[in-house]
């Protein structure tokens, strides 16, 4: 479900998924960790480009399979794990040694849109739609909203988190969410140009600028990241969640308790 190009100066994860629109599984979720771990390998790769099969991003987290675990008896341990393992990724894309382009393809909404904010530079296509709607299925989405108060300031993540709207890739680009955007068929094309500018500078330059920007100036981001896995497993526990999962499997508006 995740697919690996080498193309240097820039290594290409694909989510393969686009039946479900990369919805990310508990397997996806391992398979990015060590795709990444492999791509840190790899010499010839300047930057990393993260991408999704078929027309959209990423839709988030599987929202059926996170349904199928509130009927089981250790779901709380579960939900824990599910946040603690997105919480690494995201830590390892904001920690990875060599900048991350997202080329976003498509719609990319909830723990997508971490993937997206987690990244160092983002190429959006016109189609290429934004939103965190967790309160829409009674979710709390914990581990998103500190990257995205991070990279657009409070007030406005404040109006995309509480609305739980898409917003088009044109209002995207506007709140600096996305920083340009290209055509579908190039979207792939163009991050592959910024890989090979981003290849021209050193690479321990270009490590310590993450560093900067990510751990100095982001430096309360871990410990906001960690209170944000803890709420959005606890509020998978609440009637509100059991409600609005059970609203998306059944295909229907949720009916609030």
């Amino acid at each position: 479900m995740i697919e690996i190009k080498v193309h240097p100066p820039s290594g290409t994860i694909i989510l393969k998924r686009s039946d479900k629109r990369n919805a990310l599984t508990r397997p996806m979720l391992a398979q990015l960790l060590e795709a990444f771990g492999d791509l840190h390998q790899e010499r010839q790769v300047r930057a990393v480009i993260v991408t999704g099969a078929g027309t959209a991003f990423c839709s988030g987290l599987d929202l059926a399979e996170m349904h199928a675990t509130a009927q089981s008896a250790d779901a709380m341990t579960r939900w824990h794990e599910d946040m603690v393992q997105y919480k690494e990724l995201l830590e390892t894309m904001l920690r990875f040694p060599k900048p991350i382009i997202a080329a976003v393809n498509g719609p990319c909404v909830a723990a997508g849109a971490g993937l997206l904010l987690a990244s160092d530079l983002v190429v959006g296509t016109p189609e290429a739609q934004f939103g965190i709607p967790e309160p829409r299925r009674g979710l709390v989405s914990g581990l998103v909203s500190p990257l995205l108060v991070f990279r657009i300031g409070a007030g406005r993540a404040a109006h995309l988190l509480l609305t739980g709207q898409l917003i088009d890739a044109q209002q995207a680009l506007q709140l600096g969410l996305y920083h340009e955007l290209a055509a579908e068929n190039r979207v792939w094309a163009r991050a592959h140009q910024l890989a090979g500018q981003i290849a021209e500078s050193a690479p321990e330059s270009l490590q310590l600028t993450k560093r900067l920007l990510n751990e100095t100036i982001g430096e309360s981001l871990g410990m906001l990241l960690a209170a944000g896995a803890a709420a959005s497993a606890t509020a998978r526990t609440t009637q509100s969640a059991q409600e609005g999962l059970a609203a998306f499997v059944e295909k229907r508006a949720p009916n609030w308790p």
